[in-house]
This record gives structure tokens, sequence and C-alpha cells, in this order.
């Protein structure tokens, strides 16, 4: 049962959220369990954003970029993550990789084609 103190919830009925309160109940559980495990059970935010949460979602291209994972990153860029997007077109634009800036265009990240079109002058 979760306590509504606190939440803003129905203090007159124990355990009560009202309707704008769960996202952010299930926010604070993620981040918790998150903390509890040092942030790094892939699976888990795997799950999460399977079921559609963004910011599990994000998380995940996050982690990948800490574990220079471009596999991962081009994976979940494949699956509209904008923050994997970021962080590959980072790295291609560092390296001056045009055509993998080309590709992060096109998989839908616009911005990597800006850069492209800044380093080609």
């Amino acid at each position: 049962m979760v306590d509504a103190d606190g939440f803003g919830g129905h203090a007159d009925v124990p355990g009560e959220l009202s309707d704008g309160e769960h996202g952010s109940i299930v926010d604070l559980v993620l981040r918790a369990r998150l903390q509890d495990r040092g942030m790094t059970d892939w699976d888990t935010l795997r799950t999460l954003a399977d079921e559609g949460n963004e910011k599990a979602l994000d998380k995940l291209a996050d982690l990948a970029d800490e574990r220079d994972d471009t596999a991962a990153l081009s994976e979940l860029l494949d699956e509209g993550c904008e923050r994997a997007g970021e962080h590959l077109t980072r790295r291609a634009a560092a390296a001056k990789d045009l055509l993998e800036l080309q590709r992060i265009r096109d998989a839908g990240y616009d911005e990597a084609g800006e850069v492209l079109d800044q380093l080609l002058g």
C-alpha cells in the first residue's frame, strides 16, 4: 500500500493518490530502484523503456554512451531515442565522421544533419 501522506493524495483515504500523481510515484520508485542497484540495471531500464517510459530510454542511452557501446546507441536511435542521437552525433562530430553523421540524420536525428552541413562548410 502506498502512503498518500507527503504526496498530496487524499489524506482521508489511506493509500489513495489523486489521478495526476501516479506518474510521479512511478518515477520515485524507478529512481529508488536504480540507486539501490547503482543505476546500472540495464534489464530493468530496458523493460521500462519497452513499456513506454521515455526517461528509462534516455537513461539507457546515457549508460550505452558511458560504456562506449555505439551498437546499443544505434539500436536506441533506431527506436526513436533522441538522447542516443545526441550521443552519436557528438561522437561522430568529434571524429569528423561525415558518413556516420549522414546515417544518424537518416535515422531521424535532424541535428546530425545540421552538424554535417557545418562540417561540409
